[in-house]
């Protein structure tokens, strides 16, 4: 049985660190991800490849940026607290430098309605934020605008980012940002793709809606 309480947020933040690598969404020392934890967050640590990392790794700290307990935490974590200090909805950020989301960001392209899924991350489209040097204010700005009403967005020349309740819906929301990435790609190849009209995808999310209360 999971340990409930700290315990458990940080073998629940390791255990997505590893699935991560293992689908091959992030690698070497790529990538971060944190979680709420009571009145601040738990963050993985700056610089430490995933075989490396255990759960006393995982770096506590207060929504102001201070490190309560640990050693350094990853360098893009002003927007991992900025997120989650201005966003009640998220219990947990993901951050990957998956191949596809990757190649649409270094296009500096928004994903569009290319595929009704694209209502997983909140909306019509998956935006791009413009460039900002990784670990300063200014991606952290760039990234909460981008994330406007969002689960999920592009960084310009540098990854993703996902949003859920907890790490595993923020799993399952990255994964399915780098399949609409990978297929939007993929269409853009063979041709220009039919983008779903703002009705149609209103449509969809009216479903979701329902689709949910069923569930």
């Amino acid at each position: 049985m999971m340990p409930s309480g700290e315990d458990g947020l940080r073998l629940e933040l390791l255990d997505v660190s590893q699935r991560l690598l293992d689908q091959g969404l992030n690698r070497g020392t790529s990538g971060n991800a944190a979680v709420r934890c009571g009145d601040g967050i738990l963050i993985t640590p700056s610089a430490m490849s995933v075989a490396k990392m255990t759960p006393a790794d995982m770096v506590r700290m207060d929504l102001n940026g201070n490190v309560l307990c640990g050693g350094k935490p990853t360098s893009e974590w002003r927007f991992h607290r900025d997120i989650l200090a201005n966003r009640p909805d998220v219990g947990a950020v993901i951050h990957t430098h998956s191949a596809f989301a990757t190649t649409l960001a270094c296009l500096r392209k928004d994903v569009p309605a290319v595929h009704y899924m694209i209502a997983a991350a909140g909306g019509n489209t998956i935006r791009c934020t413009p460039y900002a040097l990784f670990g300063e204010q200014a991606l952290s700005d760039y990234v909460l605008s981008a994330l406007e009403g969002r689960k999920a967005c592009l960084l310009a020349n540098h990854g993703m980012i996902a949003l859920g309740s907890d790490l595993t819906d923020a799993l399952t929301v990255t994964i399915e940002v780098e399949f609409l990435c990978e297929l939007y790609w993929r269409a853009l190849q063979a041709g220009e793709p039919h983008i779903l009209t703002p009705q149609q995808m209103h449509d969809v999310q009216e479903k979701f809606v329902d689709y949910k209360k069923c569930t």
